[in-house]
C-alpha cells in the first residue's frame, strides 16, 4: 500500500521524524504514541499537506512528489482538530470535496444522514461545536473513491452514536478493499475494529509494536 523511504521531517531545522525504508501493507492500522511524538506529522506528510525529504509511494505507482493530483484522489485525510474557513458552510465544503474527490450526490446524502448533520448542514462552520467539526471532517475523509484514509485522533469529541457510525464506515469501506491509518495515544479499538496491527512513533521513527 504505502511505502516510506528515506523520509525525514524537520522542523526548523530540527529532526522530528526519520523513516529509512518501511512498507504498510493494506489493512487497518493504529499509530500509537505520546502527545508530541510526531503521529500528526505523519499523518500530514503522507497526506501531502506538509513538506518533507524522501519518498512516499503508493501501490508502488503513485509517487505523491511527482503525482500530486493523483495521488490525492486516492489519499484522503480528516485532522484531529479541523480547521475550515468560518464563512463557509458545511454543504459548501461538503459540495468542494465532492467535486475534487468525485464524489456524488448519493454519498455525501448518506454520510450526512447517518452522522444526523441536517439540522445544522446549512449553517457557517463559525457556529458549529467542535464535535459537529469533527463529523464534518470525516465527513469530507469518506468522499469519493479512496485507497487510504488517514483519520488523525478520530475518538475525541466524538458521541457513543457517532463513534458507532464512524467504525461501521471503516468496517464497510475496509471490506471493499480501503486501508486505514488511525492515529491515537489512546489504546487501540482492537474489539471493534480489525486492527492489522498496531505501529508505534516513538524516537523520532516509526516501528512496529511489539506484542
Amino acid at each position: 500500500m504505502l511505502h516510506l523511504k528515506g523520509f525525514k521531517k524537520y522542523y526548523h531545522e530540527r529532526l522530528v521524524l526519520t523513516i529509512d525504508d518501511f512498507h504498510i501493507p493494506p489493512g487497518i492500522y493504529w499509530i500509537k504514541g505520546v502527545n508530541g511524538s510526531g503521529k500528526s506529522t505523519l499523518l500530514k506528510a503522507i497526506a501531502g499537506i506538509l513538506h518533507f525529504e524522501g519518498a512516499i509511494i503508493l501501490n508502488n505507482e503513485l509517487n505523491l512528489k511527482r503525482q500530486v493530483t493523483a495521488y490525492r484522489k486516492r489519499v484522503n485525510f480528516a485532522d484531529a482538530e479541523p480547521v475550515f474557513p468560518p464563512f463557509l458552510t458545511g454543504r459548501e465544503l461538503i459540495a468542494l470535496f465532492k467535486k475534487a474527490k468525485n464524489s456524488t450526490q448519493a454519498q455525501s446524502k448518506q454520510y450526512i444522514n447517518d452522522m444526523e448533520m441536517q439540522s445544522y448542514i446549512n449553517a457557517p462552520v463559525s457556529t458549529y461545536s467542535s464535535g459537529m467539526l469533527k463529523k464534518l471532517s470525516l465527513v469530507l475523509a469518506f468522499l469519493g473513491h479512496p485507497e487510504v484514509i488517514l483519520l488523525d485522533e478520530p475518538l475525541i469529541t466524538m458521541d457513543t452514536a457517532a463513534l458507532g457510525v464512524l467504525y461501521n464506515w471503516i468496517r464497510e469501506k475496509n471490506a471493499a478493499g480501503v486501508s486505514f491509518l488511525l492515529s491515537s495515544h489512546q489504546p487501540a479499538e482492537t474489539g471493534k475494529l480489525n486492527i492489522t496491527t498496531t505501529l508505534l512513533v516513538a524516537a523520532q521513527t516509526l516501528k512496529i509494536q511489539e506484542a
